[in-house]
């Protein structure tokens, strides 16, 4: 399956150089490995598409709640870390 997101600009070039690797993503949506990412290019300035598209298959998919390890007030306070183990 295809699914089309929407990506920052800072965020699109950064996976267009190959130096990011991951997605972070409300899991508002159905997705299985295998499925491609079409992830297209958007301002959130302008509000609008650039017109550029990155197509990438997810490799694996990990599903989390975040309040279940941490309160509101703590992630509210702190935020995450998005952390690529090599």
């Amino acid at each position: 399956m295809e699914i089309k997101k929407k990506v920052w600009p800072e965020y699109f070039q950064m996976i267009l150089n190959g130096k990011k690797k991951f997605e972070l993503r409300l899991a508002d949506f159905e997705i299985k490995e295998g499925d491609v990412l079409i992830l297209e290019e958007f301002d959130p300035e302008t509000n609008t598409y650039t017109g550029r598209k990155i197509k990438k298959k997810a490799a694996s998919i990990i599903k989390f709640n975040p309040t279940r390890m941490h309160r509101i007030e703590e992630i509210k306070k702190f935020g995450f870390y998005i952390i690529e183990l090599k």
